[in-house]
């Protein structure tokens, strides 16, 4: 568990990032997003050792329904007995009615894109505990936090921002890693790139997007995949990916030349 502010911390699970929102030892707290297959046990854990055991969350909220973001979101769910918030648009794929498209793997990147037509596309089915988010833009259970949609590498991805002290979770809009390469993702260096594009299926929605939370001009970001970013560095690595968005992180058949 890496704290990053008073009231937010995140826990990597191999390949991908759980968000936690609340003091330590707080009665009320919220996850955002749920990790891969088999990571209940680790969410747990991490929740137990911040919140306190037998302490679940108010609610969980997820930034979009990839599988690497709901992977224990069925089994924690129903244990817990907590709402489940996401944006509409990815209700298809969150109570069973529709699988999300195929990964491309000739996207470029590293291995991890050759690989990505074996990661699960199937949907999930969370019933009735499944909610939207608000219309007013509010997420419950985060006070003086508000969720945008960001979409592009899904239909409803949405990310969740607050003013007060400019921070952004930001979900894969963007990333801190190149998450098409298995040694980027081992090395975790930081450094500003686009949504994984194996999985990415609108690349003008995903570039829209990442010019929205750019103007935001955020002091931190937390994302999906990779470190945390923040101050002046994070913000010029922002708008470059913004401003030159085609031709580094489009895929390599569709760059501008």
């Amino acid at each position: 568990m890496v704290e990053i502010r008073p009231d937010l911390a995140y826990r990597r699970l191999m390949m991908v990032n759980v968000v936690f929102y609340g003091f330590p030892g707080a009665r009320d707290w919220v996850l955002i997003d749920s990790g891969i297959a088999g990571s209940a046990g680790a969410i747990r854990e991490a929740a137990g050792m911040r919140f306190g055991e037998g302490n679940p969350p108010s609610s969980i909220v997820l930034t979009h329904g990839h599988f690497d973001h709901v992977g224990a979101l069925e089994v924690l769910a129903e244990e817990w007995d907590v709402p489940v918030y996401a944006h509409p648009l990815e209700h298809p794929y969150l109570d069973g009615r529709r699988s999300y498209p195929p990964a491309d793997p000739w996207v470029g990147g590293g291995s991890m894109a050759l690989l990505s037509p074996l990661f699960p596309t199937r949907p999930i089915d969370v019933g009735a505990r499944l909610q939207a988010l608000p219309d007013d833009g509010t997420v419950p259970g985060m006070p003086e936090w508000c969720w945008m949609h960001t979409p592009g590498h899904s239909p409803g991805h949405v990310s969740l921002w607050r003013e007060e002290d400019s921070s952004i979770i930001i979900g894969d809009a963007v990333v801190t890693t190149g998450q098409e390469s298995a040694y980027e993702i081992a090395a975790q260096s930081p450094q500003m790139h686009g949504p994984p594009r194996y999985f990415t299926p609108d690349w003008q929605e995903a570039w829209a997007s990442v010019r929205k939370l750019a103007a935001l001009e955020p002091e931190l970001i937390v994302t999906g995949h990779g470190h945390p970013m923040q101050g002046a560095e994070m913000r010029r690595a922002l708008h470059k990916l913004a401003d030159e968005f085609d031709s580094t992180a489009f895929p390599v058949d569709m760059r501008a030349m």
